[in-house]
């Protein structure tokens, strides 16, 4: 029978390592919490060879006394929590006590730290684990931590490691990670001797922009959103925005880089009613929660996290960033408008530009109380409005809607419409499709979809299913603002359909609602399946392409969108409409040059 013995220290510490270090990018992201957690206000980070061959991290912090530096080295020794009740709080990015222990035990480390009181540093070194004496040495208040040659002393693990340039992109996505946290703290980065990045210490808005770019700056909504004790802030990326990959996603918990199931899902549903098929969003979000609130001791590498009360959590986030999303860009370029005299977003917020007079939409000899199906019956209510639109142009000059006036159509298709900024671009068809849907499913939500019956019934030819459901659903098809009955075994009257929907083919709309009912029940098409049966719906009620509107019309309708949430992409995810302020048709043209 073999024996229980202990472990020796050194082969607890390489155990350890393999879950803490698995690459030297992991190892880098202890080294930079430390930094942080150190009070450090500038921090740089030297690698060569993607950090294989060396991680060196210096920072301004407040530095270790030279008595605790082998300390500091040993097996869950830490200076962040000291008893269960601050584990159950922890509030700081480090606290495990084994980083520092595992990265020595496979790398050949030097630690050089001065605090404020001393009179000069001190430095310990190991290899592999074996701790020399500690030593005095210069260095400037702070602390520099240098690993050399990872996994030396472990082939097998060494192995594993990529190549030099995928190893380098690893730390450098971890970089970002600890950059964008703390947008306060000024970082640099070299890698075989070349400055890759040189952050100054500024705004998270700012840092922002210098990770993710002049795009994701101009296409991304502030959040600022409280409740209770939970607070959201940070970027997201509008739908129009969606990435193939995740690559343009960091969530925060209390400071800390996560990627957690629950915050995952969360922001899928937040994005899900307006993003394209297999695409993802991109953001920059920071959850800011009490400590105790959150267990951030459920994996070595701390990047998971697990709440205490989960359901809050989800809610939370789901409704803040959906509320985000559902402030349409029209509405958030009428902010501007009237806030700040017209501008482009940056990182910073807005950047004022010289105003522009407000287009002017001509008086016409149209009679524009006249009749018609598609004016009154799917932009109801706008009507007087958009009549009195030309007028109040004419009386005030300076103001203009965010989505401006139209100008005419191209090819039946786009609407082209003149605003502050300059030329908007509308896909008539996919804008009309989300006021629609969002009308279909507010009307859904208070129980009241109004139905319109038809002068004379529609019939058509169906199947032994589709009877059936008819025969069934009965309730749930008044619900949606349908009225059918069973003619013969082999045909089905539509006598009534939703009035948001009654320019719609009568008959290819009950055979979409038929099929949906059959295939997936009353229960889940009132549930989980309601909001694709709507969108299906809203399809077949939108205005198609090629259909010729009058220039009412088309201002009705960027009416209708500067009022309805998410009328920036339409039901299936693609963007709705394009702003080309005057600055870009001029690059087109060349003009000034």
């Amino acid at each position: 029978m073999s024996q229980i013995h202990l472990l020796p220290d050194l082969l607890i510490n390489q155990i350890a390592a393999g879950e803490v270090v698995d690459r030297p990018a992991s190892a880098l992201k202890e080294l930079l919490e430390n930094s942080v957690d150190a009070g450090a206000t500038e921090i740089e980070v030297k690698l060569t060879q993607g950090g294989i061959k060396q991680i060196q991290v210096t920072d301004n912090g407040g530095g270790i006394a030279g008595e605790q530096l082998a300390l500091a080295l040993a097996r869950h020794a830490t200076s962040k929590i000291a008893s269960l009740e601050d584990l159950e709080r922890v509030a700081s990015l480090g606290f495990r006590g084994e980083a520092l222990a595992s990265i020595a035990s496979v790398t050949r480390m030097a630690l050089t730290s001065r605090t404020l009181q001393a009179e000069h540093a001190w430095q310990v070194e190991t290899e592999g684990g074996a701790l020399s004496s500690t030593q005095p040495a210069a260095h400037p208040v702070g602390t520099t931590i240098e690993a050399r040659d990872l996994y030396f002393n472990t082939p097998a693990r060494r192995k594993f490691l990529k190549t030099e340039a995928t190893e380098y992109a690893h730390c450098e996505e971890m970089f970002k990670r600890i950059a964008l946290a703390h947008p306060e703290v000024g970082f640099t980065l070299q890698h075989n001797g070349r400055v890759t990045w040189h952050l100054r210490p500024t705004q998270l808005a700012q840092r922002v922009h210098e990770f993710l770019g002049e795009d994701f700056a101009q296409a991304s909504l502030p959040i600022e959103v409280e409740a209770s004790d939970l607070r959201l802030s940070g970027f997201a990326g509008v739908p129009a925005y969606s990435r193939a990959s995740r690559d343009a996603q960091y969530f925060f918990v209390n400071g800390r880089f996560v990627r957690d199931k629950l915050i995952s899902h969360a922001l899928r549903e937040a994005y899900k009613d307006v993003l394209h098929q297999a695409r993802h969003p991109a953001y920059v979000l920071f959850l800011t929660l009490d400590p105790a609130a959150v267990d951030v001791n459920v994996h070595p590498t701390k990047i998971e996290v697990r709440f205490r009360d989960g359901r809050a959590v989800h809610q939370f986030l789901y409704h803040a960033v959906n509320r985000v999303l559902a402030g349409s860009r029209g509405e958030a370029l009428g902010n501007v408008v009237q806030d700040s005299g017209f501008g482009i977003r940056d990182s910073g917020g807005w950047r004022g530009q010289t105003p522009m007079v407000a287009p002017r939409q001509e008086s016409m000899a149209l009679a524009v109380n006249e009749p018609s199906p598609f004016y009154s019956t799917l932009f109801s209510g706008v009507k007087d409005a958009v009549a009195e639109a030309p007028r109040q142009a004419d009386q005030a000059t300076s103001e203009a809607p965010p989505l401006g006036y139209a100008l005419g159509q191209v090819h039946g298709v786009y609407i082209l419409a003149q605003n502050a900024l300059g030329l908007v671009l509308v896909d008539m068809h996919a804008a009309h499709e989300r006021v629609v849907y969002e009308k279909l499913k507010n009307a859904l939500d208070m129980h009241t979809v109004p139905t319109q019956p038809l002068l004379v019934p529609a019939a058509l030819t169906a199947g032994p299913l589709e009877v059936a459901t008819v025969e069934e659903q009965g309730d749930t098809l008044r619900q949606l603002g349908f009225e059918m009955a069973v003619l013969s075994p082999n045909s089905i009257a539509v006598r009534a359909i939703p009035a948001l929907l009654q320019d719609a083919d009568p008959s290819e709309l009950a055979r979409a609602v038929l099929q949906d009912l059959r295939e997936f029940g009353a229960s889940r098409v009132l549930t989980e399946r309601r909001n694709e049966l709507l969108a299906t719906m809203a399809c077949h009620g939108a205005v198609l392409a090629n259909r010729r509107l009058m220039l009412p019309e088309m201002n009705a309708l960027l009416r209708e969108m500067e009022a309805t949430e998410r009328a920036d992409q339409c039901n299936h995810g693609r963007p709705t409409w394009f702003q080309m302020t005057m600055q870009d048709l001029d690059k087109l043209f060349m003009r000034g040059k």
